[in-house]
């Protein structure tokens, strides 16, 4: 965060003579980066930090010896959560002496201050809440973490391509809009009204008699997204503390929905034989991992789902209920809501793959057999993509079947599916499709291999850290700030440079699919060449990048495997 205070602060102080106005725009754009910032990191650093709780409690089987203590259930919950939530406030008032340095160039008010952290802060708590709602309600262990991410990414996705949807402007003809009701939902879209208070404006009802809901939902978001939040919060500790007794409680006979999908009663000491192939580890993580009843649905109903909500958006489009604007919204967000969710997905399991077993001690007994670092490393890696191959299909098959309609010309829909935009690199328009018909082919070369150098760099630092947490925050913060430095670069590069900006557009599957979708704005100096030129430009920068990302997991590889023995004895025996 203080990075980009610097940052923000030398864009906006260019001038080598600087105004009192000057200065208080560079401060007003100094808070306004560091405000967004700070409620992205508590809303990807809360559920780490709140993991322990839903796995920690339950792997040890901890919740039975703290089950016989003189601790009544409330006390447990609120000490779960109040003992974890320390680290997120922590970090959130560490951030308050960069905030006081926005007040030496005015332009911020201290209201303001205090209402970004009112909003930030009742953010972790609700956050926090489901963990620990989580850790009373499931004994999944770690596997609850998984869905931890996906709710709370989809949420921030879904809430704010719904609100974009439903703005309406204040008047004809202004560009300012008024709040919405999804707006109290969102930590982001309060944080605008704070922010973009000339461009994003609450409703106005003075003199008009609404009800007391309506007025309070709709003229007063902020406030109402930090009642919201703080009385969610107190429903899901009540509910846990009355919940958490039902924890010690046996399980008998196999459920009937366990045996629907093959599974045996929990906690038995037999299953059927199973065939493990020539890499046990490779086996261990595709295979062992995925045989539970959590698992399996979390996998399987994330996968029709997204099949589900890409058809029905062609349905809608088809029918024309949505404009080739709307559908190019709707595939942009749904794609990079899956991409961001399968990679936090990736990241999470791989930083945890060598570490949960240094904590439980089965990494001590895995060096005693002939297993070399070798096929160990690789077993890891080729198991959890494997076990990850269902979910990338999910981004593949959405482009897979708006490219499929669109190459067949809509089916005969009325108006065909071709879209007119200014020709960026002149004067009249250009038609364009919504989405080009290859990115599928593009995302299904640069996917596959972007999950697995998120795998590498999650295993890297699974290898080096003694705990499960350490190694996922080392994790996301190192390909956060790599594959962030990266878009920011390709950026300028796409619209700039011709053909090496269509290959370099390609760096992440979420540049990606704007550069497919969005192709007059993504990568205007290609379209130079005509359209038929830049869609063939993307393919083959998709395949340049599949090829960087193998040779950097190649070089991880052999980096891991050279030191892993060094750095496993390092930190033999701790946990």
């Amino acid at each position: 965060m203080m990075v980009v205070l610097v940052f923000v602060l030398l864009s906006g102080l260019s001038s080598s003579s600087l105004s009192m106005r000057d200065l208080a725009s560079a401060g007003a754009a100094v808070f306004r980066g560091v405000s967004y910032l700070q409620v992205g990191l508590i809303c990807l650093l809360t559920p780490v930090f709140m993991a322990g709780a839903i796995a920690q409690e339950a792997n040890p089987k901890t919740w039975d010896i703290l089950l016989t203590t003189p601790l009544n259930s409330l006390q447990v919950v609120l000490g779960n959560l109040f003992g974890r939530l320390f680290f997120i406030v922590a970090l959130l008032f560490s951030t308050l002496p960069l905030f006081a340095v926005t007040q030496y160039f005015g332009g911020v008010p201290g209201d303001s201050i205090v209402a970004s952290y009112a909003i930030a802060g009742t953010s972790s708590l609700l956050v926090a809440a489901i963990a620990v709602t989580l850790s009373v309600t499931r004994t999944a262990g770690k596997r609850a973490v998984f869905l931890f991410y996906i709710s709370v990414v989809m949420y921030l996705f879904v809430t704010y391509a719904l609100d974009i949807q439903l703005r309406q402007p204040i008047g004809i003809g202004m560009a300012a809009v008024h709040t919405t009701i999804i707006t109290p939902l969102n930590p982001f879209l309060a944080l605008k009204v704070l922010l973009d208070s000339n461009n994003y404006i609450p409703h106005d009802f003075t003199g008009e008699t609404t009800l007391w809901f309506t007025r309070k939902w709709l003229a007063e978001p902020i406030s109402t997204f930090c009642w919201l939040c703080f009385w969610l919060s107190m429903f899901m500790i009540g509910f846990s503390t009355i919940r958490l007794r039902v924890i010690g409680a046996s399980v008998g006979a196999i459920p009937w929905y366990r045996q629907l999908f093959g599974l045996g009663a929990k906690g038995s000491r037999e299953r059927p034989a199973r065939h493990v192939g020539q890499n046990p580890i490779s086996w261990r993580e595709s295979t062992a991992r995925g045989k539970t009843l959590a698992s399996i649905l979390a996998r399987w109903s994330f996968v029709a789902a997204g099949v589900v909500l890409a058809l029905s958006i062609v349905i809608l489009y088809h029918n024309g209920t949505m404009t080739g604007t709307d559908l190019q919204l709707a595939i942009a967000t749904v794609v990079a809501a899956e991409v961001v969710i399968i990679g936090l997905a990736a990241l999470n399991m791989s930083a945890t793959a060598v570490s949960r077993e240094r904590e439980d001690g089965t990494l001590d007994l895995i060096l005693t057999t002939p297993i070399q670092p070798g096929p160990y490393l690789t077993g890891k890696l080729r198991g959890l993509v494997q076990f990850l191959v269902p979910m990338m299909l999910v981004p593949i098959l959405t482009l897979g079947i708006v490219g499929l309609y669109i190459a067949m010309d809509g089916f005969g829909r009325e108006g065909g599916v071709m879209l007119s935009v200014a020709n960026p690199n002149g004067t009249g328009n250009l038609d364009l499709p919504p989405v080009i018909p290859e990115s599928v082919f593009s995302m299904a070369i640069v996917l596959p291999m972007f999950i697995a150098f998120c795998v590498m760099v999650g295993l890297h630092w699974s290898i080096r850290s003694k705990g499960t947490i350490g190694s996922i925050i080392a994790a996301v913060g190192i390909v956060l700030a790599t594959v962030g430095v990266m878009s920011l670069c390709a950026i300028p590069a796409g619209e700039n440079l011709s053909v090496l900006g269509a290959w370099i557009v390609n760096i992440n599957p979420i540049n990606l699919t704007f550069a497919n979708i969005y192709p007059d704005q993504a990568i205007p100096s290609a379209l130079s060449g005509g359209l038929a030129s830049a869609r063939i430009h993307l393919i083959i920068g998709a395949i340049m990048v599949a090829g960087i990302y193998g040779v950097a997991v190649y070089l991880l590889h052999t980096n891991m495997k050279r030191t892993f023995m060094m750095t496993v004895r390092r930190l033999a025996g701790t946990n």
